[in-house]
């Protein structure tokens, strides 16, 4: 059997190896979840909502252990990791009050009632990228055992270490066996045996554009539904009335943070004309600020690219000559560091219109309300955004000009675990998070009972 050996991002020292889950393996889990996901479902939704707060509160004693080993095996700095352990319980916890809650509806007909049910799905499957490992996990397992089903998860290659210890504090937690099973693997084997296996009805990715596209195609084959959180372009859009200095103050979280390995990056950051030397003199030194280097210290915010692929891929959009504006610092030596950087490019250069996935924005001049809009629209991306402006006239129309799942004014804020989070375009496929998401994982049963006597 196949492994994958495990690198420090900070650095470059083996920290382990994970042996890879066979086609075989995969098959005989789907069956143990099969079984582990009808006794659950039969269970009484209190007893469901029970064993998720359990589970949540175990992850909860354990987010120190869970940061430290995102920290070795992400490269996250440890705030960022704490916080994202932390998440990972919060959102068991708001999702243990939906078994109680997943109400079907009495709709009025002729000749007797109609009733709805919300029934889970059975087995799903969820396959998580390795930008958070801890939280985009938690998004795909937490509603669908809340709803009702088993989850089969497959970790990256790269970052599987805290979602195999999530499924170990599962079991712990008294969780049955073989209703949250972690499957660390190849894409090519364990996420195409998810898409391909009768057994598992439903599909959760996030991951690439290219990659989603095959695994909606599979899915469609099979007539399977599928969730998809794909690739984006997001825009930063920067009015002249906007207060200038929080909103360059901001900038560099809003595309640095995870070392900008993060679909919802704020990657193209457009300033109106007439404010730009201005806008690029306040964010020179926020750039220069922001602190790069030892991911186990509490002031660090940001660490290394994930690997040196990765490095070398974001490397690779600096080529040809694009124009740099200034950049922060990174530390030498070993790991695999890479500076955060402002770029000046043209609209439809390759390092404006491409996913970088790194701590690289691009400054894009825009003229006026309308120009902004049809700017951040020209992209094949939609999942997030963010608007700065003192107008909210403006910021309304903006927001509804903008295609993209997810705005925010005056702030970054992408995700919350209480509000729908998703992509429009080629950013995905319908929504996580948010007080729906566990119907996402139901299908809506219709049962119609008549009156009328029988003559």
């Amino acid at each position: 059997m196949s492994a994958t050996t495990l690198l420090d991002p900070s650095t470059e020292e083996i920290i382990g190896s994970v042996e890879h889950t066979s086609l075989e393996a995969v098959d005989e889990a789907v069956e143990r979840a099969r079984l582990a996901g009808r006794r659950w479902a039969a269970l009484p939704p209190a007893d469901r909502a029970a064993a998720l707060r359990r589970f949540a509160d175990v992850v909860g004693e354990h987010i120190d252990e869970l940061a430290h080993l995102e920290v070795r095996n992400s490269g996250h700095p440890i705030a960022s990791a704490r916080w994202e352990a932390g998440h990972v319980r919060d959102v068991l916890h708001y999702y243990s009050g939906a078994p109680e809650r997943l109400i079907g509806a009495q709709i009025p007909v002729a000749g007797g009632i109609d009733l709805t049910f919300h029934e889970p799905i059975g087995v799903v499957g969820v396959i998580v990228p390795w930008n958070f490992p801890m939280t985009i996990a938690s998004w795909g397992f937490a509603p669908a055992l809340a709803a009702g089903n088993a989850v089969l998860l497959k970790p990256a290659d790269w970052t599987p270490l805290t979602a195999i210890r999530l499924g170990e504090l599962a079991l712990a937690s008294g969780l049955p066996e073989g209703l949250f099973q972690v499957l660390p693997g190849r894409g090519s084997v364990v996420g195409e045996r998810f898409v391909t296996h009768p057994g598992i009805g439903k599909v959760v990715f996030t991951g690439s554009t290219e990659v989603g596209r095959r695994v909606a195609a599979g899915c469609a084959a099979m007539l399977k539904p599928s969730t998809l959180e794909l690739g984006g372009k997001s825009a930063n859009v920067v009015f002249a009335d906007a207060d200038l200095e929080a909103a360059a103050a901001s900038v560099p979280g809003s595309v640095f943070d995870n070392a900008g390995q993060d679909c919802c990056a704020r990657s193209r950051l457009l300033v109106e004309r007439s404010v730009l030397d201005r806008f690029l003199e306040l964010l020179e030194p926020a750039v220069a600020a922001f602190r790069v280097g030892d991911p186990s210290a509490d002031d660090t915010q940001m660490g290394p690219l994930v690997s040196a692929a990765h490095r070398d891929q974001v490397a690779s959009f600096l080529d040809d000559g694009v124009e740099i504006a200034f950049r922060g610092s990174a530390p030498d030596g070993p790991g695999f560091w890479f500076a955060p950087t402002v770029v000046r490019a043209d609209r439809h250069d390759r390092i404006a219109t491409e996913e970088v996935f790194g701590p690289v924005v691009t400054v894009l001049p825009f003229d006026d309300e309308a120009d902004a809009v049809t700017l951040a629209n020209d992209s094949v991306y939609g999942l997030s955004g963010s608007i700065w402006t003192r107008d909210l006239a403006r910021a309304i129309r903006v927001a509804r000009g903008v295609r993209s799942g997810t705005l925010s004014v005056n702030s970054h804020s992408s995700v919350r675990y209480t509000t729908p989070f998703g992509g429009m375009k080629q950013s995905g496929l319908g929504r996580e998070l948010g007080p729906d998401a566990p119907l996402a994982f139901t299908e809506t049963k219709n049962v119609f009972f008549a009156s009328q006597e029988l003559s």
